[in-house]
């Protein structure tokens, strides 16, 4: 089996480390106290909202993570893993506007303001298919995809620092119950994509609630999510696959051709060489024919190697327990905008066991993150000094705190969330309400 040299693992591991939930699992005891903080903005309410959910015209099935974008403007949001999706635009915007929705592999569709309901509308979007006749010339070399998708990286990307408005969300389960809950309005500064700076972000609103007592005898937390969430850009943060040097790592190949918003797309799979025995990736990449952009990637860490892949993803853990990743996937997508790509949603998960020495049970625990563009424009100042912007070790949900106000969001644009997770906020409101009762009471 070969490994990788010196250099490029280490440089790899650090990268690893960056995008990947860098989790702490600890004893209860030594985290201290949280200090809580909440940096509220006025909410105008100036919005309207649409409400509904994005399915296949023909099967009825859900379309998760689609895009939809207010044309005219940079608002855009996306629908959840069970294709809901929530829409504010201000009332400002005449009703004749456009809303153009997208998805993979589906004929892209436009639907009028004054066609939607505030709720339960049912978007449905076409599948198409590609013919070889519509593809001017079949590409045989998959490798050579990839180098050409790296030579025109500044060409397709975005080339100045942009400020973006995003919505963060991240959530921690234990099996099937949710036991932390953090959301948040973020500020992002995005560097230019030929500028390796780490964006920075600044916290405009923010609200969590986490129930440890459902973590046994362990606190399970997440470390840098919103940071990690802007490196799973990996047109902007290029580790060990968009980059020349390490496409010796991976097989690359063809595996089909779709569509996406009547443009051709060369799907194109990897996977890490088999006489590498390090944890590396395997994926998909979407990329535009015509622009040799990619347009989005899914893909997923090797963890055949329990030990290896353990030691790339916990900071801390307690004695007695044997900590390993059992799934490790992520997301993202770009949008074009001006002729230029730009990141748009990213969304990553992990699920983890947990074996404790001389004892019969085991637990797992499966932490999701996800970030979406809802808002931007050009950068006219520099970027966010040291002590107003966000720590990228910060550990969300244990700075803020909320739910507590029924209209928080405001005008801001959120991802819709999934049933499991409404029905948690609707917990948490309900034991509000009930402890300032007994507050009252008093």
């Amino acid at each position: 089996m070969r490994t990788l040299n010196d250099y490029t693992k280490q440089r790899m591991f650090r990268i690893l480390i960056a995008i990947i939930f860098m989790v702490g699992v600890v004893p209860v005891s030594m985290f201290a106290n949280p200090v809580f903080e909440e940096d509220i903005l006025p909410d105008t309410l100036n919005t309207v909202q649409y409400r509904g959910k994005i399915i296949d015209g023909e099967s009825g099935a859900p379309l998760v993570f689609a895009t939809l974008t207010l044309e005219g403007t940079n608002i855009a949001t996306v629908s959840n893993s069970e294709g809901n999706f929530l829409l504010k635009v201000p009332k400002d915007i005449p009703l004749n506007s456009k809303v153009s929705v997208s998805y993979l592999g589906y004929k892209n569709k436009e639907f009028l303001l004054s066609e939607l309901k505030s709720d339960r509308n049912k978007l449905k979007l076409d599948m198409l298919t590609v013919s070889l006749a519509e593809v001017n010339v079949l590409p045989k070399d998959a490798n050579q995809i990839v180098r050409e998708v790296i030579a025109r990286k500044k060409d397709n990307y975005i080339q100045e620092p942009l400020r973006m408005t995003t919505f963060y969300r991240e959530t921690i389960k234990r099996r099937k119950n949710y036991v932390s809950l953090a959301e948040a309005v973020l500020e992002v500064h995005k560097q230019a994509y030929s500028n390796y700076k780490l964006d920075g972000m600044k916290l405009y609103k923010a609200r969590k609630d986490a129930d440890y007592s459902k973590m046994d005898t362990i606190t399970f937390k997440l470390q840098g999510g919103p940071y990690s969430s802007l490196m799973l850009d990996i047109m902007k943060e290029p580790f060990s696959i968009i980059n020349v040097q390490d496409m010796e790592y991976y097989d690359f190949n063809l595996e089909t051709i779709t569509k996406v918003n009547d443009k051709i797309i060369y799907v194109i799979s990897f996977v890490q060489k088999s006489y590498i025995d390090e944890p590396l990736f395997y994926g998909k990449l979407y990329i535009d024919a015509e622009s040799m952009a990619v347009t989005s990637a899914n893909y997923s860490i090797n963890i055949e190697d329990k030990e290896k892949a353990s030691a790339m993803f916990i900071k801390r853990k307690p004695l007695g327990a044997v900590v390993y990743p059992t799934e490790a996937s992520y997301l993202v997508n770009y949008r074009k905008q001006d002729g230029k790509w730009m990141y748009s949603y990213s969304r990553g998960q992990i699920t983890f066991k947990i074996n404790w020495k001389k004892k019969w049970f085991n637990t797992s625990y499966t932490s999701t993150l996800e970030m979406a563009v809802t808002d931007w424009r050009k950068a006219t100042e520099k970027a966010f000094k040291v002590n107003e912007r966000l720590k990228n070790n910060i550990v969300l949900q244990d700075q803020i705190e909320g739910f507590s106000d029924p209209q928080f969001w405001g005008d801001y644009n959120v991802i819709e969330p999934e049933a499991s997770i409404e029905s948690v906020i609707k917990k948490i409101k309900k034991r509000l309400e009930k402890l300032n009762e007994e507050q009252v009471g008093e």
